[in-house]
């Protein structure tokens, strides 16, 4: 059955830095029409960055649109011209000061699928050298670690309650399962 949705036209509604809301008029696969309003985003990547002592490296940080501090994983959004891997590098270091030797591409989520077209792309890093952190001027965050015990127990405790976060933890101890 193809479930295909067609764009017959499509219009924005607004355009900040880096995010677009559009509102498309679609024929839907019983020959219906409908509306669908989405957010486009450039894609993003989170970092499990893993240290020599098995640890991984998260931060805290506060997030506006919740008006709360949430723990998660190193992360951030694909800047033009730049591969996922290079985001990745790019922003481990901007926000820990870190470098990794060993990069492992652990998957892709689609967090928003009901209303944006971001993809966050997963990766493992591992080998890691510490250095110093070059935040843009707008990201302050607390940088700590945790065993991936600890941060699956957080999970379950209702305290790290980001889904990206959430499943590149899964994906991580699903990984070093198989590659133990």
């Amino acid at each position: 059955m193809d479930l295909t949705e067609h764009c017959i036209s499509s219009e924005e509604l607004a355009q900040g830095d880096f995010l677009c809301v559009k509102r498309d008029q679609v024929r839907l696969p019983n020959g219906n029409i409908s509306q669908r309003e989405y957010v486009t985003h450039p894609g993003a990547v989170i970092i499990v960055p893993i240290l020599a002592n098995g640890n991984i490296v998260f931060e805290r940080q506060f997030r506006y649109p919740l008006h709360q501090v949430f723990i998660e994983l190193p992360a951030g959004k694909i800047d033009a011209n730049e591969t996922t891997l290079q985001t990745g590098q790019r922003e481990l270091l901007e926000e820990t000061g870190y470098i990794a030797q060993n990069w492992v591409k652990l998957g892709e989520q689609h967090p928003c699928i009901g209303y944006s077209n971001e993809v966050i792309h997963t990766y493992l890093a591992q080998g890691l050298v510490a250095g110093a952190s070059q935040r843009d001027e707008d990201e302050v965050l607390e940088v700590f670690e945790l065993s991936l015990a600890e941060a699956i127990q957080l999970v379950q405790q209702g305290k790290i309650t980001d889904s990206k976060t959430i499943v590149a933890l899964f994906l991580t101890e699903k990984y070093m399962q198989q590659h133990a």
